[in-house]
């Protein structure tokens, strides 16, 4: 029986996960406090608004695809208190509210950090200085794309990655909300119908193509695994994709199902 292993969110758009016993899954198909924070650069527009949802690409801000020693951190955002707190091989870096002089704390810490790093070049380009803090630390708004989703892939598939690599290969590579069990390497991919995660009704969209994110080993940041040509290579992807994006249920989209939370040992049913 296919179950949920693991579940994670990740507050601040670009760093770590925050592993969860729970997720709560909202209408718009977006998980609660996943993606509610970001780092902006100086000289980018805020979130697109399409059809009435939000757009942020990777470019406007901090990500993990150019800026991979942000895989090093460790966040914690405790929304009932607006804190975040960022650690760094054992040491807090930052630990703040969301007021005006957290925020600048924040950004400060996050700057010095990446300035620090073999990415500061990237940082220092013109127009990226200085970051902004941007998000209310409540509304899921910072995702890839405009469509609310939750994402998921298998530990098999992981597992099947890291024998073409020869490595041991870590999910938090993948930066999936959800990493589920007992199901074959890529079978995933096949799902094309209705997906039930314990009591949460989705619907399979597209698989997940990956980028250079997935190169940065999520302790030490740096670019250890060459993914994504192992995917189009030794395992003959016609492009490099691990998981899958799961949508909104028929009757979240009419507005009859608001919410549901997703568990870690739920079972998964999908077609």
């Amino acid at each position: 029986m296919a179950r949920v292993i693991s579940l994670s969110r990740h507050p601040i758009k670009g760093l770590t996960p925050e592993p969860v016993d729970a997720l709560t899954v909202q209408a718009d198909g977006r998980v609660a406090g996943d993606r509610v924070l970001a780092f902006r650069f100086a000289d980018a527009a805020t979130p697109e608004v399409r059809d009435g949802l939000d757009h942020w690409p990777k470019a406007k801000g901090l990500a993990l695809q150019d800026f991979p020693a942000l895989a090093a951190l460790r966040t914690s955002y405790d929304e009932r208190s607006g804190r975040v707190r960022i650690e760094h091989e054992g040491d807090v870096l930052v630990e703040a509210g969301l007021d005006v002089d957290g925020r600048a704390a924040l950004t400060d810490a996050i700057t010095e950090f990446v300035l620090a790093t073999p990415e500061a070049k990237k940082l220092g380009r013109p127009g990226r200085l200085p970051l902004v803090l941007v998000g209310d630390g409540a509304t899921s708004r910072f995702q890839d794309r405009a469509q609310g989703y939750v994402s998921v892939h298998s530990r098999a598939s992981v597992d099947a990655l890291g024998d073409a690599l020869h490595l041991r290969i870590d999910d938090r590579r993948f930066r999936s909300n959800v990493v589920i069990d007992g199901v074959d390497a890529w079978d995933e991919l096949d799902w094309s119908g209705e997906v039930r995660i314990g009591d949460v009704t989705f619907r399979a969209a597209g698989p997940i193509a990956r980028c250079l994110a997935t190169h940065a080993n999520p302790d030490t940041g740096v670019r250890d695994a060459k993914v994504l040509t192992t995917l189009t290579g030794a395992l003959a992807q016609d492009e490099p994709t691990l998981g899958r994006l799961l949508l909104p249920g028929w009757a979240a989209e009419q507005g009859t199902a608001p919410v549901g939370v997703i568990r870690v040992g739920d079972e998964v049913h999908a077609r």
